[in-house]
């Protein structure tokens, strides 16, 4: 007989998701782009070994790259690299779609947020959003209007009972 695994793994494509960029961002616009990745880092990335939390995306040359990320080294990896776990990694996107995001961002107060990195067909993507920062009291509206949300089902699913 054969043992079932204790965990279940859920096939998601997704490998993380940045929920701090939508609680200080309001994302105006969100695009997908290819990264350049080493081998060892896709093998990371299979593992969810990676911290999107603390990155954001700089325009440098007409082109983008991410910087901040972490990508964990695996363990078993080959000796005859030294893996950079923070290194700036080239975001792959169309011409005219960097030129878009140069005119969002030069308005000001605008920037660009890594927002979910994800497989999509074998390869990994990262969605990215062109973004404007959130006050205080704007951050504080959102929190309350997910109280009510959350109150509201709340209260729907126990009048249904």
């Amino acid at each position: 007989m054969s043992k079932k695994s204790k965990k279940s793994k859920i096939s998601s494509n997704t490998i993380v998701v940045n929920k701090k960029a939508r609680h200080d961002y309001f994302i105006e616009q969100s695009l997908e782009a290819g990264l350049s990745l080493e081998g060892w880092e896709v093998k990371s990335l299979r593992d969810n070994k990676v911290h999107i939390k603390e990155s954001y995306i700089i325009l440098k040359n007409n082109e983008l790259f991410l910087f901040g990320a972490h990508i964990t080294p695996m363990k078993n990896a080959s000796t005859h690299i030294n893996p950079d776990p923070t290194r700036t990694r080239k975001l792959l996107l169309n011409r005219l779609e960097i030129n878009r995001i140069k005119d969002k961002v030069n308005q000001k107060g605008a920037t660009i947020v890594p927002l979910k990195l994800y497989w999509l067909r074998g390869r990994v993507k990262l969605e990215i959003g062109v973004a404007k920062g959130k006050k205080d009291h704007d951050k504080r509206q959102d929190i309350k209007d997910k109280d009510w949300q959350r109150d509201k089902q709340r209260t729907m699913k126990e009048s249904v009972r």
